[in-house]
């Protein structure tokens, strides 16, 4: 049941990411062997990640897979530590969410709301909660994604 008071939805999983010291081993596992063709790459010295963006699905099933490598394996954010490294949501009013689960104890990573690797704008929720925001994703980093508008659109007319 959704909160009436909530004034954002999650949509859906957006996306897996999945990092290694080498995202090369990733590649042949998922590209070369699997068959989950490649979308696109992304590289930010500032997030010290190399990614390669796979995706698997079409149309409203569609997820990204994003197969992940440091920049300098010393540096952080450590994108291959844990493997699991995140999961995307899909949210229809970022900005809402992020204002909302704010005011209720929801520690975000540093950056706040920014440009993502597949264009999107994004927020991540830290793993781990600290003395001023308690609320984390328990040991799981959780980026939410806001929504382009026909997915919204799309959504509200399963709605009616």
């Amino acid at each position: 049941m959704t909160d009436p008071a909530r004034p954002f939805r999650i949509l859906g999983l957006q996306q897996v990411a999945i990092g290694g010291p080498d995202k090369g081993s990733l590649r042949e596992l998922w590209s070369e062997l699997l068959g989950v063709p490649t979308r696109g790459s992304y590289r930010s010295d500032k997030e010290n990640v190399d990614e390669d963006i796979l995706v698997l699905g079409r149309g409203r099933g569609e997820v990204e897979l994003d197969l992940m490598q440091p920049i300098d394996p010393q540096g952080r954010p450590r994108v291959h530590e844990p493997a699991l490294n995140h999961i995307g949501l899909w949210v229809d009013d970022l900005a809402a969410a992020v204002a909302w689960l704010e005011q209720r104890g929801v520690r975000f990573t540093p950056g706040g709301i920014r440009k993502g690797a597949a264009g999107h704008d994004v927020c991540f929720i830290h793993p781990k909660g600290s003395e001023a925001a308690p609320r984390s994703g328990q040991g799981v980093l959780i980026e939410l994604v806001q929504a382009p508008p026909e997915l919204v659109a799309s959504e509200d007319e399963e709605e009616e």
